[in-house]
């Protein structure tokens, strides 16, 4: 009889700890890129990096347009050319093929370093707004959504979106839902 009444003990000591643990989790969701292009340094962020991207393709142009002439003028000359010369010029041409192609691969890690270096600020500030949120609202844990592969959440129900919460802390009017 004891035996029961002990069992019987633990087991409405653990569902009243269960229930109070349940209780206690508030979960939340945000995407951090929804928010990210509602700031008003994102037009900014968007405008360096297409400008910075601009320079990278003039750049890849002029060498491209450089070596677009070196061809011509090997094509159209070749046979006036003796071995040694020959030999040069396409030298000259295959070097600059090998420079351009490692210049575009060198121009696309500096994109991406520039563009988490423009970022890295706003996402800062973001996330310090997702946690002033997830305080003052008593979230437990809060998920990131909406970024493609990225995704860190399977199933939310609406009502646990953080975002327009986290767009007021940062002093933005939410967009009226449609």
């Amino acid at each position: 009889m004891k035996a029961k009444i002990i069992v019987l003990a633990l087991t409405l000591s653990a569902v009243t700890f269960m229930a109070n643990a349940q209780e206690a989790l508030k979960i939340g969701y945000t995407n951090a890129d929804y928010v990210l292009s509602l700031l008003p340094e994102a037009k900014q962020i968007d405008a360096e990096l297409k400008a910075y991207e601009k320079q990278l393709q003039n750049q890849v142009q002029a060498k491209y347009k450089d070596l677009q002439a070196k061809v011509e003028d090997y094509e159209r000359n070749v046979n006036s050319y003796d071995e040694l010369i020959r030999a040069d010029k396409e030298k000259e041409i295959t070097t600059l093929q090998q420079n351009i192609q490692q210049f575009s691969a060198d121009a696309e890690a500096s994109m991406g370093k520039k563009r988490n270096q423009l970022l890295a600020p706003a996402y800062e500030k973001i996330g310090t707004a997702i946690e002033t949120v997830a305080k003052e609202n008593n979230y437990t844990h809060v998920f990131s959504a909406g970024a493609p592969g990225f995704d860190v959440l399977l199933y939310a129900r609406e009502q646990d979106n953080i975002s327009d919460l986290v767009l007021k802390k940062l002093g933005i009017t939410p967009p009226v839902a449609e």
